[in-house]
């Protein structure tokens, strides 16, 4: 009974961490703004981090199972 829940979070964390990571990767190569009115010297990085800790996440939550 529990097992649908963990996986639909698991699947959320997948999806936006990947997602996140293609988009941040995609506006890195063209040199455009990963965010509006930050420094690509600071939105890049924490771009990637947040993407990589959803990713953590969603692992995390499917080693739970």
């Amino acid at each position: 009974m529990e097992h649908g829940p963990a996986i639909f979070a698991a699947a959320v964390f997948l999806l936006f961490g990947g997602a996140l990571l293609a988009w941040t990767g995609a506006r890195a190569v063209r040199g455009a703004p990963v965010a509006e009115g930050v420094r690509p010297v600071v939105a890049v990085p924490l771009a990637l981090l947040a993407g990589g800790v959803s990713l953590a996440l969603g692992v995390w939550c499917l080693g739970r199972l």
